[in-house]
């Protein structure tokens, strides 16, 4: 048996014992893990720390050319990398290979980004009893980053907390999903290749408990966590840490009756099912003007079961297995639940193997759980509204906040959304499982905290420190 190794500032190790990586779809293993023993945790956090002495002061074009040559060598390795995702996470091929092609633009927005941090330079001559005085406003980093990644996106968003954090100069700790550590792993070889401090990089396989003393360390001076509820949890362990906490959502999508039909039945179509519903951002919730409904829910339907679903190692595949048995289970009984408390079932409802098949639900109501907490899974609800002060309304009748599609030809709608929604993100004439990596992404409300998104991250992972020069000539 080939034991693959985890990453320690520079050195490759496989600890004690092994942890088995399976595939969702066939649960073959993939591949074998060495697992970290404490020894190899604390090694990565001392050489985060240490390295943090070095890299905090390491040149701008150091770090965008290490981050620009990670860029390159993911576009030379994409059908590679690809294939990895598919295998460990069950993503189908087609959408593995778009989050690989975005991960190459993550760490080239973070290499180009690095070279705009210039800081702000503020005159303080503003009253006579200042004196003729001018700040300088730079940014520095905090420290060391912990970074926790979920399994839904094993490169880009492992990408989305290596890449600021590098940008910055700030080493990096990150802790990939249990399920799905390789693309965590080849990341780690492809930044191995760079000039820049081994140390600055360490990948860790391990348990969320053991993840968790990480977080409860003051050594680390931030937490870039992508995942569950639970980040609200690891945010109170240690309040001293600044935090970056991404925790899903049931996205409500709009459909007015002055939008384009087919295109918004073809849109939700790919943004509730295209990761077998498991993103944050996925549609759950597609609210539609009761003068269209029969007409785009009958578009919609032709839509969803004109989607192929099977291996995800097939190209041609659209929805593949969700993550484990657990998931399988859990959604099914969610989607039953639901029909016996009086939903409709209009297509799905039923497993194939370890897939859930795609499935849309009508008559839904708040109380169920489909519609008012996180599915996860490949399954929307559709109901019927009146105005669109209604559909506003009901989009932010949930706990969650993340990010919402309105579909519509009125621009004065478009920036009503954009006004009321109670969401991180308003997508206009698109579902909300849009995403472009350079862009502000968070939530609000219970979705989470703070904003991911190249420039915005660094921002996060960095203070403000202003430097005032007294008796200056301005």
């Amino acid at each position: 048996m080939t034991i693959k190794p985890f990453y320690v500032a520079g050195e490759w190790r496989t600890g004690e014992g092994t942890l088995d990586v399976h595939s969702p779809y066939d649960d073959s293993v993939v591949a074998t893990l060495g697992v970290p023993t404490d020894k190899d945790v604390e090694d990565a956090v001392v050489a985060a720390v240490e390295t943090f002495k070095e890299s905090r002061h390491l040149p701008t074009y150091v770090r965008s050319e290490a981050l620009m040559h990670v860029s390159r060598r993911i576009a030379e390795r994409v059908d590679e990398l690809a294939e990895v995702v598919a295998r460990e996470g069950g993503k189908p091929l087609k959408w593995s290979k778009v989050e690989v092609t975005r991960a190459i633009s993550t760490f080239r927005w973070a290499a180009e980004e690095s070279r705009r941090m210039n800081g702000e330079f503020l005159s303080l001559d503003t009253e006579q009893s200042l004196g003729s005085r001018a700040g300088i406003i730079r940014r520095f980093a905090y420290g060391p980053v912990l970074g926790i990644s979920p399994f839904n996106f094993p490169v880009n968003l492992v990408a989305h907390k290596i890449a600021p954090a590098l940008a910055v100069g700030a080493p990096i700790v990150v802790k990939p999903a249990g399920v799905t550590p390789l693309g965590a792993l080849a990341l780690a070889e492809l930044v191995d290749e760079t000039d820049l401090p081994k140390g600055m990089l360490s990948v860790l396989p391990i348990s969320g408990e053991r993840a968790q003393k990480l977080v409860e360390d003051r050594r680390f001076k931030k937490l870039s966590f992508t995942g569950s509820g639970i980040g609200w949890r690891l945010k109170s362990l240690d309040p001293h840490k600044h935090a970056t906490l991404e925790l899903g959502g049931n996205a409500g999508v709009i459909v007015h009756s002055d939008a384009d039909l087919d295109h918004a039945a073809a849109r939700v179509a790919v943004g509730g099912y295209y990761q077998a519903g498991q993103s944050c951002i996925s549609v759950q919730r597609v609210l539609v003007q009761s003068e269209i409904y029969d007409d785009f829910v009958t578009r919609l339907i032709k839509q969803v079961e004109s989607l192929k679903v099977g291996d995800p190692l097939d190209p041609t595949v659209d929805v593949g297995p969700v993550i484990d048995k657990g998931s399988l289970e859990r959604i099914d009984a969610w989607v039953k639940e639901a029909v016996s408390q009086g939903a409709e079932i209009l297509t799905g409802g039923t497993t194939t193997g370890s897939i859930y098949n795609p499935t849309i639900l009508a008559n839904t109501t708040q109380e169920m759980r489909v519609r008012c907490e996180e599915i996860f899974g490949p399954v929307i609800t559709v109901q019927k509204y009146e105005t669109f002060e209604q559909a506003l309304a009901e989009v932010n009748n949930s706990v969650y906040g993340l990010q919402a599609g309105v579909f519509t030809s009125s621009i004065e709608r478009a920036m009503l959304a954009h006004r009321e929604l109670e969401v991180g993100g308003v997508i206009v004439n698109d579902v909300s499982a849009f995403r472009a990596d350079q862009m502000p992404y968070g939530g609000a409300k219970e979705s989470g905290y703070g904003r991911e998104g190249l420039r915005w991250a660094m921002d996060e992972m960095t203070e403000p420190r202003i430097m005032v020069l007294s008796h200056v000539p301005l």
